[in-house]
């Protein structure tokens, strides 16, 4: 082996050495001292005013929860009385019509032939009625001079009666020719707004077709369906707030009437709940809301803030600046126009609860508030006192 390769040998054996006693080194040094572990980070949110809600005893107006279809107190088809073709169909859906306003008509040729032919027959029943009279009081007077017989007088008297009673029929058979005739022009029933036009001009329609239905918007009803446990606390004159679908702002509604029965098959009780007409109020359109039976005097937070994901219902609430679980009884809840709330107890009075949108947040978790938060939930300070002012 040349002299040249072995000094290389030992030069790559020499570095190897050097380089594991320097690791060796490196690793006694740091057993001796070892690192000291990262600071533990705490976690932390940031809560505008929006997400806390102070709990307070407040009022609690408790219902029953009703919904239904409202329709109008007054409302009536319009059906044709005779058959025939109509005519004069003017009137067309969203129209107003008042009471007895003539609103259509039905071809009246045929029942003025009728009512000409029944007065014609009238006319004859008549004429034969007066003959039978003339004949009867004849007939009164040769009994008495003794010319003919009793029997006779009573056979004109049979005549006599026959011949009123036809008068009579014939008279009625006017009066019912008179009658078609009159029900060929048709009146709008009631005041109010043609709903719907079942038929068009120039038809052929039979008795009872229907042609109009006229509705009332004044006052409208709801027709909400209780069980018998909330029917029993419902009294006429209660009032509820409805959310009528195309109206911003609910409407009031009052208990008119209480079905006596209970309905077939499902046992419902029907409650009418009478709603003053208004703009933007519609027969048709559903509305929902809450009956008003009670006021309570309680302890209450919003129903979303009331968490149900551990064994008991609890609610989180911030102390001394962190997010802590306590545990509630729920109890009555009310429907609010703005949210719902629920009674509870187990939460101290003035406790910031954290809002439901928030979502589950881990105990012990830091809180912290916008300035805008802090200046909202701050109570102003109270006003020096005329002593404390003049020091």
């Amino acid at each position: 082996m040349k002299k040249s390769t072995l000094w290389i040998l030992s030069a790559l054996a020499l570095a190897a050495l050097l380089a594991g006693g320097a690791r060796w080194a490196s690793q006694r040094q740091a057993a001796k001292n070892p690192a000291a572990p990262p600071a533990a980070v705490v976690p932390s949110i940031e809560l505008a005013a929006s997400d806390v809600f102070t709990a307070r005893t407040q009022t609690l107006n408790l219902g029953i929860a009703v919904s239904g279809t409202l329709k109008a107190s007054q409302s009536a088809i319009v059906k044709a009385r005779v058959a025939g073709e109509l005519q004069d169909l003017s009137v067309r859906e969203g129209d107003r019509v008042t009471a007895g306003q003539v609103i259509a008509r039905i071809e009246p040729s045929e029942y003025q032939a009728r009512v000409r032919q029944a007065q014609q027959q009238a006319d004859a029943a008549k004429a034969q009625a007066d003959i039978a009279q003339r004949q009867f009081d004849n007939n009164q007077a040769l009994v008495n001079q003794g010319f003919i017989s009793q029997t006779a007088l009573l056979n004109s008297q049979a005549s006599l009666n026959g011949a009123k009673a036809t008068h009579a029929a014939a008279l009625a058979a006017l009066d019912l020719a008179n009658k078609s005739l009159a029900d060929a022009t048709l009146h709008s029933p009631l005041t109010g707004v043609v709903a719907q036009r079942l038929a068009q001009p120039g038809e052929r329609v039979a008795i009872e077709a229907r042609l109009l239905e006229v509705i009332n918007l004044s006052q409208l009803e709801l027709e909400a369906a209780l069980t018998a446990e909330d029917a029993s606390r419902v009294r006429v004159g209660m009032t509820a707030h409805l959310q009528v679908e195309g109206l911003a702002q609910p409407v009031s509604a009052k208990v008119l009437r209480i079905n006596p029965s209970a309905q077939t098959g499902s046992r419902s009780i029907l409650v009418y709940l009478g709603v003053k007409g208004r703009e933007g109020l519609r027969q048709g359109q559903f509305a929902q809301g809450s009956l008003g039976t009670e006021s309570l005097q309680v302890l209450a937070v919003p129903v979303s803030s009331v968490r149900t994901d551990k064994p008991q219902p609890y609610v989180q609430v911030i102390q001394d600046g962190k997010v802590a679980h306590i545990t509630v009884r729920t109890g009555e809840r009310s429907e609010g126009e703005q949210q719902s709330l629920v009674a509870v107890t187990g939460v101290s009075e003035g406790a910031q609860v954290l809002s439901g949108s928030l979502g589950a947040v881990r105990e012990g978790v830091q809180v912290q508030f916008t300035t805008t938060a802090k200046s909202a939930l701050t109570p102003p300070a109270a006003p020096a006192s005329p002593a404390s002012a003049a020091k």
